[in-house]
């Protein structure tokens, strides 16, 4: 998926995987998946898709900054 946020490209074809969390089971309606990807330039961004109650109804990519992906993977 592709994305441009405040005139940057985010690319999941061409950024490294970091780390993946999954919620829930395949088919749940409130399951979802967050994919947390750096592109080769060094900026983080985490992917997310899920069903259709999910905090993800459609596919979405969201900047973040070292500080939060780090709590994120702490999380």
């Amino acid at each position: 998926m592709k994305k441009v946020i405040c005139k940057v490209e985010y690319d999941t074809e061409n950024a490294a995987l970091v780390a993946k969390k999954t919620c829930g089971e395949y088919g749940d309606p409130a399951g979802y998946e967050e994919c947390l990807f750096q592109s080769p330039d060094g900026k983080l961004f985490l992917y997310g898709k899920g069903g259709e109650t999910s905090p993800y109804p459609c596919e979405t990519i969201k900047r973040m900054s070292a500080a939060k992906a780090e709590e994120w993977k702490n999380a």
